[in-house]
């Protein structure tokens, strides 16, 4: 997709959602929290300064009524004070539950 000016446009096949979540990380063996930005079926957005954080990391996704997604996931890019996360495969029963929470909260 191109713009009027003949820009290239990325698109986007999973909508993201404001999801100011406590994520927790597994980096180096040990659980390190951090707040999320937005939420997709795809992948998240991290705040904060990862140093210690490898291009793979382990995440855990607290959703209402006590469910967790747990799946691995890479790093798409960084920038100052962010990181977004792309996700791994993710089995059916975390799909389902990822799209039970986004689908109240789309535009």
């Amino acid at each position: 997709m191109q713009t009027m000016t003949g820009e290239a446009v990325a698109t986007r096949f999973h909508p993201r959602v404001g999801a100011h979540l406590v994520v927790k990380l597994k980096l180096n063996g040990k659980a390190v929290s951090a707040r999320s930005t937005d939420l997709s079926m795809a992948g998240l957005c991290l705040q904060g300064e990862f140093p210690d954080l490898a291009d793979r990391v382990t995440l855990a996704i607290p959703l209402p009524d006590d469910k967790h997604v747990i799946t691995e996931a890479k790093v798409k890019w960084r920038e100052a004070g962010r990181v977004a996360l792309e996700f791994a495969q993710l089995d059916w029963e975390d799909m389902f539950a990822l799209a039970r929470f986004l689908h109240p909260r789309l535009p």
